[in-house]
């Protein structure tokens, strides 16, 4: 389950990216963070990567190591923005290995839930989002995945318990819903 400290990290690191895309900051919405904690603790029971039905929109993050994995907050968060670099600005829209980056920064998005589910070297971070990114319709990105604003920096904030960055052993896997 994620903590208060896991919470605080996770949704300032939404908010920091979003601000360099012009994106109003979001906010936690408390049935967004029990869905999304739910369909977590799900993922770890069955030991799989896959989608709610949600009709919000919807990141997920798998890391599994063979020493113990500590989330702090941000590191799922890092890896889906890191989709940046796959995404072209100048001719906008849905692509492969970019959706979790644009539903990061989807402008429309502002409600924000967050679940963590973990056995110790297995955790699952499941974002939802509401309204849903990554709508398909013309003109919807362009509105909604604004360019970098000139001078922003990629700094996340730190997390209160630093130490969870890459283990011998570790396995990553992200995954989004594209509505």
């Amino acid at each position: 389950m994620a903590n208060n400290s896991f919470k605080e990290v996770f949704l300032k690191a939404h908010n920091t990216y979003r601000a360099h895309h012009s994106a109003p900051n979001m906010s936690y919405n408390s049935e967004l963070c029990d869905a999304a904690q739910k369909w977590a603790n799900n993922l770890l029971g069955k030991k799989t990567l896959m989608h709610s039905d949600t009709k919000d929109g919807e990141n997920i993050f798998y890391s599994s190591s063979s020493a113990a994995v500590t989330p702090t907050g941000k590191e799922a968060v890092e890896n889906w923005y890191s989709e940046i670099k796959n995404y072209n600005f100048k001719s906008p829209g849905f692509r492969s290995g970019t959706g979790h980056f644009t539903q990061v920064v989807w402008k429309g998005s502002t409600e924000l839930g967050v679940g963590v589910a973990s056995s110790g070297r297995k955790v699952f971070v499941v974002g939802q989002y509401r309204s849903a990114g990554n709508m398909n319709s013309p003109g919807y990105f362009q509105q909604n995945v604004l360019p970098k604003v000139a001078g922003s920096n990629n700094i996340i904030p730190e997390s209160p318990n630093p130490g969870s960055g890459s283990t011998p052993g570790e396995t990553k896997m992200i995954c989004c819903i594209l509505l």
